[in-house]
């Protein structure tokens, strides 16, 4: 799992944001913060990331060039 932290890490920032887009959220960092962890925040990204979650992944990207939110 530590591979799939360290590539997400490495990806450009164009890539972290489409990877944030609804539908993609839940799975892609959903799937990051478990490997980080983060068991019950990882499932509930993949559970409400498809509603809602997605925007603050998206914000918290943009502003800090990775997910800072619940991590």
């Amino acid at each position: 799992m530590n591979e799939y932290v360290k590539m997400i890490d490495g990806l450009p920032l164009i890539l972290k944001i489409i990877l944030a887009l609804p539908g993609i959220d839940g799975i892609a960092y959903g799937l990051y913060r478990i490997a980080k962890g983060r068991l019950i925040v990882g499932i509930l990204w993949i559970i409400l990331g498809f509603a809602i979650l997605w925007i603050i992944d998206i914000v918290t990207i943009v502003m800090h060039g990775k997910v800072t939110f619940l991590v």
